[in-house]
């Protein structure tokens, strides 16, 4: 199991935004079963606003009949009353006598005692209306109307759709919430990396993600830097791979065109044979070094690293660039000791060399002096390597390491292609290391980076 895995999530992990939307989710629900249901249940098991104003109205009316006539103006109001409502309709008092000249049966006397108020709940179980007793509102102890519940008057006659509202309407509202949630924080961001992959397909390298998508701080913002990171890594070596074959194709148009004038010429055999054998030497060495460096742009993996100790390397070095170019060995010289050991690939190192070493011989005046010196910066090794060949305008020390450039104006083949600076820089980089050139007073100054190596001294 990866070590990551025994650790909780950033604070801005994507695992706490899921969390919270749906806690949010979960307590909305519990808030709808049990908030939005009591408020359900009471708006139908108690009378509306509108009953209650009819049935007091009732009651006052009752009221003002009974101090006005008394038993005659109960009987006038309560057959008045009769021609608005279908359900039974009586006036008793204290004694629960009625005060109507027509006295209560027996059914009535016991319906009496199941008599609710107004601001009762009603229950949605009784079968039959239930009896409501509302005393008068300005003598309470003279009376009290008793009338049946009106059926247009009896709550919870749209229980049904209460109930398709707060069961069916609200919960799928909610769930569609937390859908456009869900859908916000992760299928619209990977709907812009299937865009953004398209758009590859299409060869649209130039695309990239939106800066809303690659500021995110979560695992998805992680994932679209990553994604941007790479569609630039590719468009970058695309880009350079292009260039270098128009490059090449440049490059190896000069000494075809010399070879076909060589061929077309009057010169004998083994001036042509020469000619040849220069011209595709030199247009071998160009593949070479251009195929090389292109396999170093491609290649990302860290090359396999070992010991090397740098004046062992540089004494291999001197040796083959005196050959080369007949200078004597005290004009290349060495500050370090047998204690630098750096640590990276022999092969691609000793080629760096080289080409920063037949860099600075070619610049170098016939008696100037090449010295390779360096110190230790905590856990690496800074090398220099110094020529006295007067160096290079400013604007030019970062422009001097780029494929094909050759600023002394040398004929492609006679004063190298331009491509030395560019493999010496790439080589070292795939070691962990890096390169770069400075200005002296004397000449230019190639500085090299390489990871130290501790080595154990001998006994």
């Amino acid at each position: 199991m990866p070590e990551s895995a025994n650790h909780l999530p950033g604070r801005h992990s994507l695992f706490w935004k899921l969390v919270f939307l749906l806690v949010a989710f979960c307590l909305l629900m519990i808030w709808l079963s049990w908030y939005w249901g009591r408020y359900i249940e009471n708006q139908n098991a108690y009378l509306s606003h509108e009953a209650r104003n009819v049935l007091n109205r009732y009651a006052a009316e009752a009221g003002q009949a009974w101090r006005t006539g008394r038993r005659q103006g109960i009987d006038a109001w309560l057959d008045e009353i009769r021609h608005h409502e279908q359900g039974w309709v009586g006036v008793i008092g204290n004694d629960l006598q009625s005060l109507s000249s027509t006295p209560l049966d027996g059914s009535e006397m016991q319906r009496l005692t199941f008599m609710r108020g107004v601001d009762w709940p009603m229950s949605a179980r009784q079968k039959t209306a239930p009896w409501l007793k509302i005393a008068f509102p300005d003598d309470p102890q003279a009376g009290s109307l008793v009338i049946e519940l009106p059926a247009r008057f009896k709550p919870g006659r749209h229980a049904l759709i209460w109930q398709m509202l707060t069961n069916v309407l609200i919960p799928a509202l909610f769930t569609l919430l937390l859908c456009v949630g869900l859908y916000r924080l992760l299928i619209r961001p990977l709907n812009q990396l299937r865009e953004q992959a398209n758009a590859w397909r299409a060869d649209r390298l130039s695309n990239r993600l939106s800066p809303q998508m690659t500021s995110r701080r979560d695992e998805l913002g992680e994932l679209n830097r990553a994604f941007d990171h790479m569609a630039a890594r590719l468009q970058s070596t695309v880009q350079i791979q292009q260039q270098l074959l128009r490059d090449l194709s440049h490059e190896l148009r000069t000494p075809l065109s010399r070879l076909k004038v060589a061929c077309d010429s009057d010169q004998t055999l083994p001036e042509l044979r020469e000619r040849l054998n220069r011209e595709v030497d030199g247009m071998r060495r160009l593949v070479d070094d251009t195929l090389h460096l292109a396999w170093l742009d491609a290649e990302r993996e860290k090359l396999p690293s070992e010991d090397i100790q740098v004046l062992a390397l540089w004494d291999m070095l001197v040796d083959n660039a005196c050959f080369e170019s007949c200078w004597p060995s005290r004009q290349l010289r060495c500050d370090l000791d047998s204690n630098c050991w750096v640590s990276g690939d022999l092969n691609t190192l000793a080629q760096a060399l080289e080409n920063i070493l037949r860099n600075a011989i070619r610049h170098s005046p016939p008696q100037g002096i090449v010295q390779l010196s360096g110190r230790r910066q905590g856990e690496d090794w800074l090398l220099w390597l110094e020529d006295q060949g007067g160096g290079v305008d400013d604007n030019d020390l970062e422009r001097i390491f780029a494929p094909f450039i050759r600023l002394d104006g040398a004929r492609p083949g006679h004063g190298g292609f331009g491509l030395g600076l560019s493999i010496a820089r790439n080589s070292l980089r795939l070691q962990g290391g890096d390169m770069w050139a400075e200005n002296t007073a004397q000449g230019l100054r190639m500085n090299l980076r390489l990871p130290a190596r501790e080595v154990e001294a001998p006994v």
